[in-house]
This record gives structure tokens, C-alpha cells and sequence, in this order.
């Protein structure tokens, strides 16, 4: 593809040779004179002056360097799109593989592919061009909207709903139980039925391994947009807003309630029953055990506000030697005082 070619479906300004031929995209340090590569990130500026790339996705006011530019106002979701053009995932053809199992009551959109032993349950309703790859497995009254794609071996529970565009990556399962017991008169735990399903809104990502439990009573909800990656637990009967991302190994207890667009950033935790406004990000390894009002940032565990926490830090780290002065500066008062007592003696 050329660079004027490029440009145009990107609606970037080219600067630089229009003929240039380009065949992929790559890093920007491991880029070749063939290849299209970005800066997003202040910190990688300089490493755009030596490059050998063939062009680079900047900023509209980024500084001219030697290689072509493509100037546009997202350089990284334009290097997304780039590379959308470039790779071409594997194509599943329309089709149902003979070794699957498919309840007869249940409908099928146009345009599917079942792969080899998947298991759809009765009353199963899937839109068309839905994609379900080796034993995927949909339990009864399911229902999904138009192109869902289903990894293998990924897991949708009974009565669960689906919006349009929905991804399940490999192993993740919607609408297991949630972890519900109560304790009996002997002191024995007895699990309470899990009666609520879960509801993912349209262009809903679900990465390998999450769980989104299915909720006591009500339902478990994901909004349009949000993106839950690996190892993420969401608890029963909670409610995460839109275009959110759950980075991996965030937890949600039971009736957490996050906003839209937040950020829950690597193993943050929210205890049950909190409520997280929109906008909110929690920094990777936060603990929340209380509200969080929108747009607040914050770290730590217990999580408190992130720039009170970074001086917070920066203090913790002084702590010893802050320690050894205060010793010292006992250690003085008390020669002072018995260095007074003495003369007034």
C-alpha cells in the first residue's frame, strides 16, 4: 500500500514521500523502511528522529523529522486502524461442524459458524453471523444479538443476554453462580440460589479466564463498550457502567456499582456495596472499601485520594532515615536537659 493510499483512509495528513510502498506496521524501535509505526507517548519523541521506519503516526503539531509523517489528532488509535489493514485475523466460514449439539428449539441466526463440539441448549437464541468456536457451551435461554464471537471453550450460563458485537475470549464464563451461602442453625453454610442472570451491552469484551458471576436476585450488568480483561471477577448483582475497562485481575465483590468510563487498573479491588462514580480510576493494586465520587483518582489500600498517596509514598520511603533524626534529635534534648538539670543543681 502507498502512503497516499494510507493517508486517505486514515484522513492523515501525509508529509513525506506519497509513492512510498509500506507492507506492515511495527514498534517504533523495531520498525523497518517498510513499515508504519506511532508516537502517542511524549517519552518516545526523540526515538522518532532516528527510526528507521518508513512513516510515522504523530500528532498534527509534532516537529518534522526525517521520515514521513501522518499526522493525525489519535497517532494510537490510528496505529490501530493501521494495523487493522495489515492483519487479517482468521475467517470462520457460515457452517455447523457435525460433532456439535445444537437443541432443537433452538434458533440460529444467518450466517454462523459452530465449531466442533459446541453445545447450544434449548430455547438458545443467536443473531446472525455469530461465531462459536470448539466447545463452546450455551446453556438454556440464552440470547445473543448479531456477531457474537465465542472463543473456545468460553462459557454463556442459563437465561443470560447478550448484546450486539459481544467477544468472549477463551475460558471466560458469564453467569456462574455468585458466591452466596448462608449459615443454618447447625453453623453449616447452605448456598443460596442464584437466580439472577447476567446482561452484557453491545461491543462488550470479555478477555480469557473472567467470570461474571450471575446475581441472587435482579441481574448482573456490563454496559455498551466496556472491556473486561483477563482474570477479572465481577460479583454477583453488580452494575458496571459504559465504555469501562476492568484491567486484569481487578475484583468486584458483590453489588459494586462502578460508573462509566471508569479505569480499575491491575488487581484493584472494590468490597460489596460500594458505589464508584463515573470517570473514576482506580490505580493498579488499589483497595476500595468505600465510595469513590466521579472523576476522583486514587491509590493505595485502603485507597485514598492518588496525588495525596504519591506524597504519601515519597514519604514512606524517607521513613528510616526521618527515624535515625528523630533519634538524634532525643537523644540531644535529653544531654540538654540533663546538661540544665545539672546546673540549676
Amino acid at each position: 500500500m502507498k502512503l497516499i493510499e494510507l493517508a486517505a483512509r486514515l484522513g492523515a495528513e501525509l508529509r513525506g514521500d506519497a509513492e512510498l510502498e509500506v507492507t506492515g506496521v511495527q514498534g517504533i524501535e523495531e520498525a523497518g523502511p517498510t513499515e508504519v509505526t506511532f508516537v502517542a507517548n511524549p517519552r518516545y519523541a526523540a526515538l522518532a528522529r532516528t527510526t528507521r521506519a518508513a512513516a510515522v503516526l504523530v500528532e498534527p503539531d509534532f516537529p518534522e523529522i526525517a521520515a514521513a509523517t501522518l499526522r493525525i489528532r489519535n497517532p494510537y488509535h490510528a496505529f490501530s486502524r493501521t494495523l487493522g489493514l495489515f492483519y487479517q485475523p482468521p475467517a470462520y466460514p457460515p457452517g455447523v461442524h457435525p460433532t456439535a449439539v445444537i437443541d432443537p428449539s433452538a434458533v440460529i441466526g444467518e450466517g454462523a459458524h459452530i465449531g466442533a463440539y459446541v453445545v447450544i441448549g434449548p430455547g438458545v437464541r443467536l443473531g446472525m453471523h455469530a461465531t462459536l468456536l470448539p466447545h463452546v457451551v450455551l446453556y438454556p435461554g440464552v440470547q445473543a444479538g448479531s456477531h457474537l464471537f465465542a472463543h473456545a471453550h468460553a462459557v454463556v450460563r442459563e437465561g443470560c443476554v447478550l448484546g450486539d458485537h459481544v467477544t468472549i475470549e477463551n475460558g471466560a464464563i458469564i453467569g456462574a453462580d455468585g458466591f452466596g451461602f448462608s449459615k443454618n442453625e447447625a453453623g453449616q453454610w447452605e448456598k443460596i440460589p442464584q437466580s439472577g442472570p447476567v446482561r452484557l451491552g453491545d461491543r462488550v469484551d470479555v478477555q480469557a479466564n473472567a467470570c461474571v458471576d450471575r446475581a441472587t436476585v435482579g441481574q448482573t450488568e456490563i454496559g455498551a463498550g466496556t472491556k473486561i480483561d483477563n482474570l477479572v471477577q465481577v460479583g454477583h448483582g453488580s452494575r458496571v457502567g459504559s465504555d469501562t475497562l476492568l484491567c486484569a485481575q481487578v475484583g468486584l465483590a458483590g453489588s459494586s456499582v462502578v460508573g462509566d468510563r471508569a479505569i480499575l487498573a491491575g488487581q484493584a479491588g472494590v468490597a460489596g456495596h460500594c458505589t464508584l462514580g463515573d470517570g473514576v480510576i482506580l490505580t493498579a493494586q488499589s483497595g476500595v472499601s468505600h465510595d469513590v465520587p466521579a472523576g476522583k483518582m486514587v491509590s493505595g489500600s485502603p485507597a485514598f485520594d492518588n496525588r495525596l498517596w504519591l506524597r504519601a509514598v515519597a514519604l514512606f520511603q524517607r521513613l528510616p532515615e526521618l527515624a535515625k533524626r528523630l533519634d538524634r534529635l532525643e537523644k540531644r534534648l535529653a544531654a540538654n536537659e540533663a546538661a540544665s538539670d545539672k546546673e540549676q543543681a
